[in-house]
């Protein structure tokens, strides 16, 4: 579609799917001239007052894909995500046409494991990456962890690294190298705890039967809470990881967009 008067496109949804009362997923379509790398967001929103109300969301579809995927949370009271919630296919989306963010291949200095550390909605970026083919060029083995406070939280992990082995384009290689440690922190399942937590006491290694983080090889992204950004940090940096830029590529980035 061509850009609306305040510059953005107007893109229609494709699909809806509501998986707790607290997260969904919704496809749009995508505009022809939309280039973004794996791993990147954009700002997207609704009109309020006659004014669009924008925030970032990771895109969870890949580069490739001729749509959008995104995965959201509800929050109560939340300027946009309030509305977003209600969207129906048909509905209209707003999107900016230039996308960004740190969770890409060319702020990692060349490695051997890719580690995708993330909570909650932040899983988006690495769904994107993980179905990524330059993904499985770049790394021998892609390792996606996803923490939530229930197991019906985690089912969209769950649901993509399932259509990820299953994909005709990459799902060879998938299947014996992509790595998936769901966990959460409110309720049993397989595996209860805060990642960092799982990752200090090395049941998060044992349970993939991985040796410990390696600086000299592990490349490292980080996406969700703040606390859990700030935890891990405070982990790899002694390790001797260092954070990575654009500009600077390091051995861990860490994506700091949130959404009301």
């Amino acid at each position: 579609m061509t850009l609306n008067s305040n510059g953005l496109f107007a893109e229609r949804v494709t699909d809806v799917q509501h998986y707790t009362d607290r997260l969904f997923r919704f496809r749009v379509t995508r505009p022809q001239s939309l280039r973004f790398r794996s791993g990147e967001f954009v700002m997207l929103g609704l009109p309020q007052d006659g004014k669009p109300l924008l925030r970032a969301y990771s895109i969870a579809s890949p580069s490739w894909d001729d749509s959008l995927e995104f995965f959201s949370i509800k929050v109560p009271g939340g300027p946009l995500t309030e509305k977003l919630q209600n969207i129906k296919p048909g509905d209209e989306i707003l999107l900016r046409p230039k996308t960004t963010g740190t969770l890409v291949h060319d702020a990692l200095l060349p490695g051997k494991r890719l580690f995708m550390i993330s909570t909650g909605t932040g899983v988006a970026p690495f769904i994107s990456i993980m179905r990524d083919p330059e993904s499985y060029e770049k790394f021998e083995t892609l390792v996606l962890t996803h923490t939530c406070r229930t197991k019906a939280e985690l089912q969209y992990g769950f649901d993509q690294v399932e259509a990820t082995k299953e994909d005709p384009l990459i799902g060879e290689y998938a299947q014996n190298r992509l790595l998936h440690f769901a966990s959460t922190t409110r309720e049993d399942s397989a595996h209860r705890g805060r990642i960092t937590q799982l990752v200090h006491d090395r049941s998060f290694f044992k349970a993939l039967n991985l040796e410990f983080f390696n600086p000299a090889e592990d490349r490292i992204m980080l996406c969700g809470s703040m606390a859990m950004i700030k935890d891990v940090k405070a982990m790899l940096e002694p390790l001797g990881f260092s954070e990575g830029s654009h500009s600077q590529p390091g051995s861990f980035v860490v994506e700091r967009a949130f959404v009301g």
